[in-house]
């Protein structure tokens, strides 16, 4: 999806703010590579970011021309694995890297390259999951299992170009997995002082900084 980048409007109202068309809308989201398997049986890893929970349900937006996204369709099965903000380097290894050959036009055109072994390219360590297919990434401390319940479109007119088209992946998360290191003792709860999720930022990498405070609905 494009916004374009030209800045449209000044400063109104004299708040300081100013309309602009960014080309993407990621304002810190966190990175979540999505394992699946291929037709082959072979896994696929496809680094995302747009992904978000709700209850027992973890939402995900992927293009259609991605692997991943035809993948889960087909299998109904995925792994959403959240990395620390140390491996970044790691998930930009396989950025440009598709399990699609031919690879598509419009991702060429970008720097998209065919690549049939992700975790070899990336360093990452496949592990089998318990309750799907998919294997989970051994490196990635918080892992979700998870089975497909819905594919949607998106709502009113649906975006122009190949590299904007996407669904709306709705899964049901049947397990998580924590490293223990994060989990506080004797509970399921994770230790937010030792955890520190890879975010993604306007096409940037950051990590978290300090704990400002907690909601009232925290339980610890």
């Amino acid at each position: 999806m494009s916004f374009g980048s030209t800045l449209v409007a000044e400063t109104q109202h004299g708040n300081g703010h100013i309309s602009v068309r960014p080309t993407i809308l990621y304002v810190g989201t966190p990175v979540a590579p999505i394992t699946t398997l291929n037709p082959d049986g072979t896994p696929n890893i496809s680094p995302m970011s747009s992904a978000w929970a709700l209850s027992d349900r973890a939402v995900l937006g992927m293009s259609c021309t991605s692997m991943g996204r035809e993948n889960a369709v087909r299998e109904r099965e995925v792994v959403i694995n959240f990395p620390s903000s140390d491996l970044w380097p790691k998930v930009e290894a396989i950025a440009r890297a598709t399990a699609r050959n031919p690879v598509p036009p419009h991702k060429v055109a970008i720097g998209y390259e065919f690549e049939p072994d992700k975790f070899a390219r990336s360093g990452f360590t496949p592990l089998a999951s318990e309750t799907v297919r998919p294997p989970r990434i051994a490196e990635c401390p918080i892992q979700f299992e998870a089975q497909v319940v819905s594919v949607n479109d998106p709502g009113a007119d649906w975006p122009d170009g190949p590299e904007g088209r996407f669904q709306i992946v709705e899964t049901r998360v049947t397990r998580v997995h924590a490293h223990r290191a994060l989990v506080i003792p004797g509970t399921n709860h994770i230790d937010t002082t030792k955890w520190s999720p890879l975010l993604y930022v306007f096409r940037h990498y950051f990590g978290t900084g300090l704990d400002l405070g907690r909601t009232f609905k925290a339980e610890i």
